[in-house]
């Protein structure tokens, strides 16, 4: 069995959730922390945004000390795969496949998702956790439904015993999307919900909709049968200062929200 690993106080900036769950270490990044330089200054934990190899090693690094145990970055796709984690996939050298999501039930490895917009989801259960990457093409495939499946069946739980957390993402006001979106999630563009997509032509005229990414998945959360549902109120395209942003400004750096067993 592998040794913790120890553990410095989290950056005072980074976020964390609000939920009562002690056997349980989360917390999401922000800009605040690392020592990468100029526009990615300075948490960035992305390797293919042209930043110092070394930089973004010692970001990582830093991430894996605050959560305790070598934290799994997954190959992220915009897809619907989950992975179960093991121990093994925590080495320097390990190689996981593509997947958008993953659920662990070991105390010696964590869940990280990187996110530059697009929802972080973390989830607790009484003897599992796991994590979601929810862009809107992830979230409309069915990436939650998929993760909570998979939670519950790694820790034995019922949707109803688990506790999730939504990380920053875009915010309603800077989530401009086109029909293609709505009709993704089964919205009627002529009549959706004013709590999901908000009409909002652009300035050459062009039919345009502002999407509710975090309420979007707070929903879908909701029919699965959990209700202990957090977050989700930051906006990371608004908040420079605060967030790395695609949309604000590609490519941007990544952040990343991990979560582990005690």
């Amino acid at each position: 069995m592998r040794s913790e690993l120890p553990r410095p106080a989290l950056h005072p900036d980074w976020l964390r959730p609000e939920w009562h769950q002690p056997q349980v270490q989360a917390f999401m990044t922000t800009r605040a922390g690392g020592i990468s330089s100029g526009r990615l200054a300075s948490m960035n934990v992305g390797r293919a945004v042209q930043d110092d190899p070394q930089a973004v090693a010692h970001n990582r690094a830093r991430v894996c000390e605050a959560i305790g145990a070598p934290a799994v970055f997954l190959h992220q796709v915009h897809g619907v795969e989950v992975l179960r984690l093991s121990p093994e996939m925590g080495l320097p050298d390990a190689i996981t496949p593509p997947a958008d999501a993953a659920v662990s039930r070991h105390r010696d490895v964590a869940v990280a998702i990187m996110v530059a917009d697009c929802l972080p989801v973390l989830f607790a259960a009484p003897r599992a956790v796991g994590g979601a990457h929810a862009g809107w093409r992830g979230l409309a495939a069915g990436v939650l439904e998929r993760t909570v499946e998979a939670l519950c069946k790694e820790g034995a739980c019922a949707p109803a015993e688990i506790q999730a957390w939504l990380g920053a993402c875009i915010g309603p006001e800077a989530f401009e999307v086109g029909e293609e979106v709505l009709r993704a999630f089964g919205a009627d563009p002529a009549r959706p919900d004013p709590q999901l997509f908000v009409y909002r032509a652009n300035a050459q005229g062009e039919p345009r909709w502002r999407a509710n990414l975090a309420e979007l998945a707070r929903r879908r959360l909701r029919v699965l049968g959990l209700s202990a549902i957090s977050g989700g109120q930051w906006c990371t395209v608004s908040d420079a200062s605060r967030f790395f942003s695609f949309r604000r400004e590609p490519p941007s750096g990544r952040m990343v929200a991990a979560i582990r067993l005690r």
